[in-house]
């Protein structure tokens, strides 16, 4: 299959294998155009190239938020990571470490919070 159809199968896996039971994919019947172009493009596009694997974008991923402070999207990238075993709370703890010395305090701090809740839920 190839085409808009193809891109969305690929994305539609590969939004799964991404997200995993964090966050379900919409149904096709709630979707609009938002999320169809981020499945068609971002992850039927962009995720699914075999350059990088998962945890690499993951990592990418959390690096950017974590300097702009989305918080919102910090967390979701966290409990996604440590569901599908990309990184361990230890890992995750390093992140801060190391983050906080390229981001300054208050950024990592908003962090800290994220990745406090997140563990304590776990545990």
């Amino acid at each position: 299959m190839s085409g808009v159809e193809g891109r969305r199968q690929t994305g539609e896996a590969m939004f799964g294998r991404v997200y995993g039971p964090v966050v379900p994919i919409p149904p096709a019947e709630k979707r609009d155009a938002f999320i169809d172009n981020t499945i068609d493009h971002l992850f039927g596009e962009i995720w699914s190239r075999d350059v990088l694997d998962i945890r690499s974008r993951r990592l990418l991923i959390i690096g950017a938020v974590l300097a702009l402070g989305e918080t919102g999207i910090q967390e979701v990238q966290l409990r996604a990571a440590l569901a599908n075993g990309e990184l361990t709370a230890a890992e995750a703890r390093e992140i801060l470490v190391f983050m906080v010395n390229y981001v300054g305090y208050p950024r990592a701090s908003g962090f800290q919070q994220v990745l406090n809740r997140v563990l304590a839920e776990q545990s």
